[in-house]
C-alpha cells in the first residue's frame, strides 16, 4: 500500500511539475484568484488549457467598404468661403491688412494699393472695422469695411468684391441701426474699474460722469460700494455693433443717496434742443460744467500746495487737471473771448468772459483754437491741452472768478442755475420718466442677479 502511495504521489508530482513548466501564467492566475476570493468560495473551472501565446497565428485580410470617405468631407471643406473681421491699424498697408485678416493674394493687395478709394479710406486709418470673404487657397471674394465718419446716424461702407480676375468696389451710405442695451455695477475703486468689470465701454462711463458731474464730485467723492445703473444706445451697421450711442438713462448712488436722469428731446418740431434731466423734470444742465476737460484725474486742487516751481506752500486758486498734451479743453459756460495768446507763467492761456461778472481761465495750452472777441458756447473746445508757461508736465490749469475772486470750480458749477421744463413739455415728459424707471429697475436687477 504504502509503494502504491509512493508511486501515485510521485505521478501526480511529475504531472504537476509538468503542468506548471508548461503554463506558468495561468497557475499565476488561478493562484492570484482563490487568494483574492479569500479562500471562502470554490473554484468552478480551472482552465489550463494551452497558452494563446502558444497558439498559431494566421492572417487573415479582408476588405472593409467604410460608411462614408474622408476625401468627399475635404472636398466639401476646401469650397467653404472663411470669414474674418478685424479692425484698421494707422500702420497698416495693403499686405499688412490682409495678412492680418488671414488673406495671401498678391493680385488682392495689388488692387487695394492702387484704388484710391480704398487708399483713402482704409490705409493709414486707425479704428476702422473690416471684414473679409476668403476663398479657399487664401485668395479674396470680398473686403466690406464700415465706419461712422460723423454724427449724422449714417455709415459708411465700402466693399471691395472680386469679380473673375478682377476686382470692383463700391462706396455707400447707409443708416445705423440703434438699440438699447441695459447694464449696471458697483464701485470697488474707481468709476472706470467698476465699468470695465461690467463690461461697459469708456465712452458709456465718460457720458455717465459728465450727466452727474455737477451732482457727484467722481474725483473726491466716490465710495466702495456705491451702484449705478445704464441705459444706453448700442449703434449697429449690417448688423454689427460699430459704435457706443447716447446714454438714454441712468442712475448713480452715492453714499446711500440716489440720483438718476434721462435723456429727453422734445418731439415739437422748433422745440429746445435735448437734454439731461432728472426724473422730476429738473434740468441737469447749469449754466457752468464743473469741468473744463472730460472726466479725468485732478491733480492739483483748490487749496494750499507747494508750488513745485517757485518752491514754496502758496494758496492754489484754481484747479489743474491731468490730461496728456493734445487733449481737448473746453469752456464750461457761454461767453466770450477777451484774451487768447502767450501770458507769463500761463503759457499760452484763454480768458472767457462770461454773464454775472464771471471769468474763467484756461492755461498751459499746447494749442489755441480761438480769438479774441469771438463768443463760444458751453463745452466748446477753446484750445488742447499742453504745458507751455510755469508747468512741470501737461495739465490744463483752471480757475472761475467772479469779480477777481476765485472759486472751486465744482462748488461753483453746483450753485449755478438750470433751465426749468416748460409746462406745456410735462407730459410729453412724464410718460417718457416713467419708461425710464422701468428700464433703469431692469438694469439694476442685472448687478442684484450676479451678487445672489
Amino acid at each position: 500500500m504504502n509503494s502504491l502511495l509512493t508511486s501515485t504521489g510521485q505521478h501526480i508530482a511529475s504531472t504537476t511539475r509538468r503542468i506548471i513548466e508548461q503554463h506558468p501564467k495561468r497557475l499565476t492566475a488561478l493562484i492570484a484568484a482563490l487568494l483574492l476570493s479569500g479562500g471562502g468560495g470554490a473554484l468552478a473551472l480551472a482552465n489550463l488549457g494551452p497558452d494563446a501565446a502558444d497558439l498559431p497565428v494566421r492572417a487573415v485580410l479582408e476588405t472593409i467598404t467604410p460608411a462614408y470617405t474622408y476625401a468627399a468631407e475635404d472636398a466639401t471643406a476646401a469650397s467653404l468661403n472663411l470669414y474674418r473681421t478685424d479692425l484698421t491699424r494707422s500702420s497698416d498697408t495693403a499686405d499688412t491688412l490682409l495678412k492680418r485678416l488671414g488673406v495671401d493674394d498678391a493680385q488682392a493687395a495689388a488692387y487695394l494699393r492702387s484704388n484710391p478709394q480704398v487708399h483713402q479710406a482704409l490705409l493709414g486709418r486707425a479704428g476702422r472695422q473690416v471684414t473679409v470673404e476668403v476663398q479657399p487657397h487664401q485668395q479674396l471674394a470680398t473686403l466690406t469695411a464700415r465706419w461712422v465718419a460723423d454724427d449724422s446716424g449714417n455709415f459708411q461702407r465700402l466693399q471691395v468684391q472680386r469679380q473673375g480676375n478682377s476686382f470692383v468696389t463700391s462706396l455707400e451710405t447707409a443708416p445705423l441701426q440703434a438699440s438699447a442695451q441695459l447694464a449696471s455695477g458697483v464701485i470697488q475703486s474707481s468709476l472706470f474699474a467698476a465699468t470695465d468689470a461690467a463690461k461697459i465701454p469708456d465712452a458709456v462711463a465718460v457720458q455717465v460722469a459728465e450727466i452727474f458731474s455737477t451732482e457727484v464730485d467722481f474725483r473726491r467723492s466716490l465710495r466702495k460700494g456705491d451702484r449705478f445703473s445704464v441705459v444706453y444706445e448700442t449703434l449697429s451697421a449690417d448688423g454689427e455693433p460699430l459704435r457706443t450711442g447716447r446714454v438714454l438713462s441712468a442712475e448713480f448712488v452715492n453714499a446711500g443717496k440716489a440720483f438718476q436722469a434721462m435723456w429727453f428731446q422734445p418731439e415739437a418740431s422748433g422745440a429746445a434742443k435735448g437734454g439731461y434731466y432728472a426724473l422730476d423734470g429738473t434740468s441737469l444742465r447749469r449754466a457752468f460744467l464743473s469741468s473744463p476737460v472730460e472726466f479725468s484725474r485732478v491733480s492739483s486742487g483748490f487749496a494750499m500746495r507747494f508750488h513745485p516751481i517757485l518752491k514754496q506752500t502758496r494758496p492754489h486758486l484754481g484747479t489743474d487737471f491731468a490730461a496728456s498734451t493734445g487733449t481737448p479743453a473746453r469752456t464750461v459756460g457761454d461767453g466770450v473771448i477777451t484774451f487768447a495768446g502767450w501770458q507769463n507763467g500761463y503759457g499760452n492761456v484763454v480768458f472767457i468772459k462770461h454773464q454775472g461778472q464771471t471769468e474763467t481761465v484756461y492755461a498751459h495750452l499746447s494749442k489755441i483754437l480761438v480769438k479774441r472777441g469771438q463768443s463760444i458756447s458751453q463745452g466748446q473746445t477753446i484750445g488742447l491741452v499742453g504745458s507751455t508757461g510755469w508747468a512741470t508736465g501737461p495739465h490744463l490749469h483752471f480757475e472761475v472768478r467772479t469779480n477777481g475772486v476765485q472759486h472751486d470750480p465744482m462748488k461753483f458749477a453746483q450753485k449755478s442755475q438750470t433751465v426749468p421744463l416748460s409746462t406745456a413739455l410735462k407730459p410729453q415728459f412724464n410718460t417718457l420718466a416713467q419708461q425710464a424707471k422701468l428700464s433703469l429697475a431692469a438694469a439694476s436687477s442685472i448687478t442684484d442677479a450676479n451678487m445672489q
